[in-house]
This record gives structure tokens, C-alpha cells and sequence, in this order.
């Protein structure tokens, strides 16, 4: 791919951004169809960290963090940056300094298919970061790469101005075109589990309220009434 700095994106409005960060990643990722999720590895720096934003993507060289400081000229306010790398690094490329960086530029949040370090400073500032690993190694800024064109960030399809969503689950991205029907089905699915929740707490048995005792009889299941019938 030609390295190449793409200025302007597409992204989705700032309420319906707003609507899917309160949601939360479980609840975005179920309502559109189980889809969208970055790999179970990637942890947030501190457990309270949320974040949503619209994506800017950033494709590195592992140990090469170059074009996150490139990315910083074309970052808007409530940005996160989605930062992939052409194979597999555990390196620390982005630490205190880029984040003080992010925060001047109104970038919310980071989401980093390698690793980062000063998560101490990082978590002192409140500034989102979730990592595949934390780790000192330093690196150089010394190999093109690309901001702004779709990346894969830990598994995950990503393109420019998707909304990403992040929270003590992980992180899941919604693709922009999608975003206002992904938030109004989790809207809704929301409600349905408020419902659900009162039913359970008032005792009733997930069997009953899930229709699943049906299931259970076709699948052969039997009930009995202590071990000695077994015998």
C-alpha cells in the first residue's frame, strides 16, 4: 500500500456516538448480531476507562510510531485513534507524551493492536487506552505508514469515522453507516433487559422466562429426583 495521509473522513453524528458509549460494548456488540468485537486481549490501562468516538485509523511498522504523530494533524474533537501494525508487535508505541498530545487535539481515547507504556501517567491523565500489552520497549519513528485507510485492529474491520466503543468489556466498533440503527436497536435491547431483570429479580427461573424447558425436553434432557434413580 503507498503511504498516504488521508485529511478528511465521513462520521457519524455526535448524539448517536453519545447513545452508543452509554450503551456500552455488550449491548452494541449483541445488537448488531454479534459482530464488530476486538479480540478479547485488548484491556483497557485502568478498569473505569469508556470511551466513543469516530475512528482514525493508523497503520504502522511494529517498533514504529511515526505515523501516530503524523495522525495528530488530522484528528478532530471526540477522535479515537485505532492503531494497527503490518504484523504482530508488542512494543510500547504510545506512552505519556502522545497522550498529553491526543488530549491537546481533542482525541478521546486509543485503541492499540500492541503496546503501550507509562500507563501509570496515562491513568493519572484519565486518557482510554486499550492495549494488546503493556511494555517499556521503546521505539523509533522511522518507516511510512498510512492514517486514515481500513485497517484490522485485533481482529476487528475498521474503517475511517467507524464509531468505536470501549468500556471495562473491551472494544467494538460499529460501522459509520450503521450507527444511528445499531443505537436504536440497542436502545431497545436495552429496555427488553431492564424488563428481564425485574422478572429474574422477583425470583422467576431463566427457564421459564426464556421458553427453555421446551429446548431442554428436546434435547432429552430428564428430570429426577436424586442420584439413587440414576442407579
Amino acid at each position: 500500500m503507498k503511504p498516504v495521509v488521508v485529511r478528511r473522513i465521513a462520521r457519524a453524528d455526535g448524539e448517536t456516538i453519545r447513545l452508543l458509549g452509554e450503551l456500552g460494548v455488550a449491548t452494541v456488540h449483541e445488537a448488531q448480531g454479534r459482530r464488530g468485537l476486538m479480540r478479547p486481549y485488548m484491556r483497557p490501562v485502568y478498569p473505569s476507562a469508556r470511551l466513543s468516538g469516530s475512528a482514525v485509523t493508523v497503520w504502522c511498522q511494529p517498533g514504529d510510531n511515526l505515523m501516530i504523530h503524523a495522525a495528530m494533524e488530522v484528528v478532530a474533537s471526540g477522535d479515537v485513534l485505532v492503531v494497527a501494525t503490518t504484523s504482530e508487535s508488542d512494543d510500547g508505541m504510545f506512552g505519556e507524551l502522545l497522550g498529553e498530545s491526543c488530549r491537546a487535539h481533542g482525541v478521546v481515547g486509543l485503541a492499540i493492536d500492541a503496546g503501550v507504556r507509562d500507563t501509570s501517567e496515562l491513568t493519572a491523565m484519565n486518557f482510554p487506552v486499550w492495549a494488546k500489552a503493556i511494555s517499556a520497549q521503546g521505539t523509533v519513528k522511522a518507516t511510512a505508514g498510512c492514517v486514515n485507510v481500513e485497517v484490522v485492529c485485533a481482529g476487528a474491520l475498521v474503517r475511517p469515522g467507524d464509531v468505536i466503543v470501549g468500556d471495562r468489556d473491551g472494544v467494538v466498533v460499529v460501522p459509520r453507516q450503521a450507527a444511528v440503527e445499531v443505537a436504536r436497536l440497542g436502545g431497545e435491547r436495552r429496555a427488553k433487559e431492564e424488563r428481564s431483570r425485574a422478572r429474574l429479580k422477583s425470583g422467576e427461573l431463566g427457564l421459564d422466562m426464556y421458553g427453555l424447558r421446551g429446548k431442554l425436553a428436546e434435547l432429552g434432557v430428564e428430570w429426577v429426583e436424586s442420584e439413587e434413580s440414576l442407579r
